[in-house]
């Protein structure tokens, strides 16, 4: 069946613009006036500038603004610019701005009006998801692994994408937490979904009754702390979970209470999830080097589909995602649905293509520097959690030093997290520490004149000493960046 037969028609019958050659009328040449010369986009951005009253008055003029007017986006925009502190979920952002029961609200027929802006979300929100994570190639598909030692990780699985079968389900949260029982315990906790802080019985209500294309996305840092959890070691008494053993060492524990966010609560409806990017403190960015976290995803209830792509200097980064030469910023289709519609089977012929589902009580390894594209496929509940193993330290230690405008989720007060993390892993890890140094100054600097400059990153700013010691500075132009 095609997948446009299955969509309902536009609560507003607006078409797509492609049916605007076939029709006998065009709304646009009977009503809009002077805006029904103004392109799609053009007319969404002088609405933005308008507050709730005035888009209520402009939608009344006549039906061409009367539908753009209705767009969801735009009353989205008003609610979080300025949050109510009560209020009830009415199923769209309209309806709740305007406290609207949805008998009350008007939908007056806008046939005959064609825009590919307006229809594309309706069209995306009723898509269906499970075609494309279904009939996964072969070779594509993301390895399954009962269970995996931090040897047998450390040695071969760490660059690798995997899905681990057990360990989540070892978890005494694993069999407590279903949203019914999370509802029932948790109701008044306030939690971050993206630009709302709601408390959970209103983000309940939201997912049971959403029309988003993206709908929001409960991804909370603070919720161990919230939901007065302990993480513990395995088995360990009271413990609510722990990391599964394979991942178990991570360097940037040495900054204990001063380590950037590192673990999230995810909770979202189906169809919510993450389009391509890489994890906070993750860019590429210095010649054929990947900078990134490693990081483990466990589902706890539900099942997510990934698909995800490796990045070296030959390969471009997946369909469909463009890149900016600096590496800083990504721009990619606005939704899951959008790209699955437009990319995905390009994607799944792309070399280093990797997909698969992580269900219930399992655990998704994403390594680092992957891109990778996330989408619930039910509602799901899920924790994730990046760490430092050895193997990443310079990965890390450069991270840290080459782009800290980029360093996400460290305290103010620590203005130099590179300063802070040299010194901590001097103080109780020198041996690996030098080891990644040693690394970094491979990286960094023609063969000829290798030892030179590692006598720089070792003795910058001291003396030798006959004990070896060595300081942590770096010179301002060691290394050129690479732009690829």
């Amino acid at each position: 069946m095609d997948e446009a037969s299955t969509v309902p028609p536009h609560p507003l019958d607006v078409k797509p613009a492609g049916n605007a050659f076939t029709a006998a009328y065009n709304l646009r040449n009977t009503s809009g006036g002077l805006f029904s010369a103004l392109a799609d986009e053009l007319i969404i951005q002088i609405l933005e500038f308008l507050d709730g009253s005035s888009l209520l008055r402009v939608g009344a003029t006549c039906k061409v603004l009367y539908a753009f007017a209705a767009a969801d986006d735009l009353w989205k925009t008003l609610f979080i610019e300025k949050p109510h502190d009560q209020f009830i979920w009415r199923g769209t952002w309209r309806r709740t701005f305007l406290d609207l029961e949805t008998h009350r609200e008007s939908k007056i027929p806008c046939t005959g009006l064609f825009s590919d802006l307006l229809y594309r979300p309706h069209f995306c929100t009723h898509t269906s998801i499970l075609p494309y994570a279904t009939n996964i190639p072969q070779q594509n598909k993301i390895p399954r692994l009962e269970n995996l030692d931090q040897e047998a990780f450390s040695s071969y699985w760490v660059d690798k994408p995997f899905i681990l079968t057990l360990p989540v389900k070892e978890w005494p949260v694993y069999q407590q937490w279903s949203m019914h029982a999370l509802l029932r315990q948790y109701a008044d906790v306030v939690f971050r979904a993206e630009a709302v802080d709601w408390p959970f019985h209103t983000y309940i209500e939201y997912m049971k009754d959403c029309h988003d294309e993206s709908p929001l996305y409960l991804f909370d840092r603070a919720f161990v702390e919230k939901m007065k959890l302990k993480v513990g070691t395995e088995g360990e008494k009271d413990a609510a979970y722990w990391v599964p053993s394979c991942f178990g060492e991570d360097l940037f524990e040495v900054l204990e209470n001063e380590r950037p966010d590192s673990r999230w609560l995810i909770i979202g409806p189906e169809r919510s999830g993450s389009t391509f990017h890489k994890d906070p403190n993750a860019t590429r960015h210095v010649c054929s080097f990947g900078v990134s976290m490693p990081a483990w995803n466990a589902v706890l209830q539900g099942s997510k589909y990934w698909i995800m792509f490796p990045q070296s200097e030959t390969m471009p980064p997946p369909p469909g995602v463009y890149v900016s030469k600096d590496q800083s910023e990504v721009t990619s289709p606005l939704s899951v649905t959008e790209w699955l519609l437009g990319f995905h089977a390009e994607a799944r012929k792309t070399r280093g293509c990797l997909e698969g589902i992580c269900g219930e009580g399992e655990v998704l390894h994403v390594p680092s520097g992957w891109w990778h594209l996330v989408v619930n496929l039910t509602h799901s509940v899920a924790i994730t959690q990046n760490f430092v193993p050895r193997g990443h330290l310079a990965a890390s230690l450069l991270f840290l030093r080459n782009r800290p405008e980029q360093v996400s989720g460290f305290k103010a007060a620590i203005k130099d997290p590179y300063v802070l993390y040299v010194q901590r892993m001097k103080e109780t890890h020198p041996e690996l520490l030098e080891e990644a140094f040693a690394d970094i100054a491979r990286w960094d600097v023609p063969k000829s004149k290798k030892k030179r400059k590692w006598d720089e990153l070792i003795y910058h700013g001291e003396e030798k000493t006959t004990a070896g010691g060595f300081s942590f500075g770096f010179a301002e132009d060691e290394s050129e960046e690479c732009n690829a």
